[in-house]
């Protein structure tokens, strides 16, 4: 099981490799590899930067990004399960058919990001950057979005069910078409002023 530290991979083409409890990667550097279909499942990369790196069609469980910079990489079709990916900063990637299921991604920068039709569903997300991404279509139910950075985020028609909205100003949101439920009617409605009672 590699236990690797400040490691330099430029242009690999690791496709399919599997990835175990134990594997450990800290402090390294993946320019340019090839991560598609890729199978994490406890695996951990900490202090990682990726740059360039194709996750796609990859499949990453109970596995750890925490801190890491991922800088003009493509997630088409990647699942994240139970992942903690907290602090980590996203820049310039794409991110078609992504779907995230429960896990820990506090405080990441997803600012900027086109998001839409991703998939987020019972995710811890507070403090996350989303400021000016684009979320048009996607799906964040059940989700915790306290202290999330929302401004000039694009929802429309965005599922939002379940999801913590008290950082969601929605003057400063498009939302139209958006799905909410009734108790977060009420706090978007307080948030504008109206007296819910």
């Amino acid at each position: 099981m590699p236990n690797e530290r400040d490691l330099v991979v430029r242009g690999e083409d690791w496709y399919g490799r599997e990835l175990g409890p134990g594997t450990t990667y800290s402090g390294c550097t993946f320019h340019d590899a090839d991560f598609t279909e890729v199978v994490s499942e406890g695996a951990v990369f900490d202090a990682c930067t990726f740059s360039g790196v194709r996750f796609n069609a990859s499949r990453h469980t109970d596995a750890a990004f925490t801190n890491c910079v991922f800088r003009a990489c493509g997630f088409f079709d990647t699942r994240f399960e139970r992942c903690k990916v907290v602090g980590s900063r996203f820049e310039r990637s794409t991110f078609a058919l992504l779907a995230v299921s429960g896990g820990d991604w506090s405080f990441v920068g997803l600012d900027g990001a086109d998001l839409r039709k991703a998939s987020f569903e019972g995710v811890r997300l507070r403090e996350a950057g989303f400021t000016g991404a684009r979320l048009d279509g996607a799906t964040l139910t059940s989700c915790d979005l306290s202290g999330a950075a929302l401004g000039g985020v694009r929802l429309k028609d965005a599922d939002l069910r379940g999801s913590d909205l008290s950082s969601l100003d929605p003057l400063a949101a498009e939302a139209a078409g958006t799905r909410i439920d009734l108790e977060q009617a009420a706090v978007i409605a307080t948030a504008l002023g109206y007296d819910v009672g």
